[in-house]
């Protein structure tokens, strides 16, 4: 990938397209010393526009056995974000479709519109163990692009009539469309959503999160969900030094008068090219800024810019660290956060009928 200017693009989160560090070659422009015609020089180069190409997954439930992470399968209805958020730790996975974790991964998407037919065949499984599926784990999945393939709802139509349970996490308003799906499925302790509100500061969140619901917006998301009956959480996340560290109360306060009975919060993390994109970021739009916050990165990270280790890697460590965790913690117990979190009910699956038994019902 060659690298372009380091400048901003309108509604997007990178600022370019770091090269993919699976390919032997790399491509860097420079200036070869010709002029172009006036003409060609004024010519601002196109928008960047968002393609989406279908694509046929073996499987559709991921699993892991991660430590420090509290769900064992999930699902991801897409692969690539419009969002673009800059910090966004899957932007790495674009690496393996041959594409750039930069600007790549925010508007070169993949769409997975045959998701809820394998669901259910791996529901049928007569092996099939029920255990929450998580969604929102790697990318969005209520993304601009789910307003027109409707890849979540398919998803969440399979688990109703399953009844299955689902967490979802999310920065979109989207979800509210789901409300007649969720709102069921909550009355029986089979769904929940956790709505995810770095800051409070909207020019902020338009730099970090450029094709995100506004801040503001997530909060009154929240509000319609949890006035649906339909258990609410809030995650301020990721916490970013010296950028959003100083709205968590505040983030966590509005959440709480909102109707939020869970709360959450995860550190910054960097992993592969998401630090040389952040890094370039804070560059751009925070200057004067970018030192002190990596500084502070690094001395959560133990010296480095990303920390993958199990145990660390979602918190970090260190002083400020811990004072991140003690303000949390002070904070929820204010609020009557986190005060009970009971499981949510398994006992109710019903796998779905394969085909041999939908026709074999036909002869009665």
């Amino acid at each position: 990938m060659s690298r372009e200017p380091t400048t901003p693009t309108k509604g997007r989160g990178a600022t370019f397209n770091p090269g993919n560090r699976f390919r032997r070659d790399s491509r860097e422009a420079v200036d070869d010393g010709w002029t172009l015609p006036e003409s060609a020089e004024d010519d601002a180069p196109p928008p960047l526009k968002t393609t989406v190409t279908v694509q046929r997954a073996r499987t559709i439930i991921a699993r892991n056995d991660s430590p420090d992470i509290p769900f064992t399968q999930s699902i991801n209805p897409y692969q690539g974000c419009e969002h673009g958020c800059v910090y966004c730790y899957a932007r790495p996975t674009h690496a393996y479709l041959d594409l750039s974790p930069g600007l790549d991964f925010e508007t070169k998407l993949f769409a997975k519109p045959d998701a809820a037919a394998m669901l259910e065949a791996e529901l049928a499984r007569p092996g099939y163990v029920c255990d929450a599926i998580a969604m929102g784990t790697n990318t969005d999945p209520y993304q601009p692009i789910e307003r027109d393939w409707k890849i979540t709802r398919q998803i969440l139509e399979v688990l109703s009539a399953c009844e299955h349970p689902v967490s979802i996490v999310t920065k979109s308003a989207l979800v509210e469309r789901d409300i007649d799906i969720l709102a069921p499925m909550a009355a029986k302790n089979l769904a929940r959503v956790y709505v995810s509100v770095t800051t409070l500061d909207r020019e902020l969140a338009r730099k970090l999160e450029p094709r995100a619901a506004a801040p503001q917006r997530r909060l009154a998301a929240i509000k319609t969900l949890a006035d649906a009956g339909i258990p609410v959480g809030v995650m301020t996340a990721p916490i970013i030094p010296q950028l959003t560290d100083k709205d968590m109360e505040a983030i966590l306060e509005a959440a709480a008068a909102n109707g939020a009975e869970y709360a959450g919060w995860t550190m910054l993390r960097l992993p592969f090219e998401v630090k040389t994109l952040f890094r370039d970021w804070l560059a751009q739009h925070y200057p004067l800024r970018a030192g002190h916050v990596m500084s502070i990165v690094q001395q959560i990270r133990g010296g480095r810019d990303n920390d993958p280790d199990f145990g660390s890697r979602m918190r970090g460590q260190g002083q400020f660290a811990d004072l991140i965790a003690r303000r949390f913690d002070i904070a929820a117990r204010r609020l009557n956060l986190n005060r009970e979190r009971a499981p949510m009910d398994t006992s109710r699956f019903k796998p779905p009928q394969t085909p041999a038994q939908r026709a074999q019902l036909t002869l009665f």
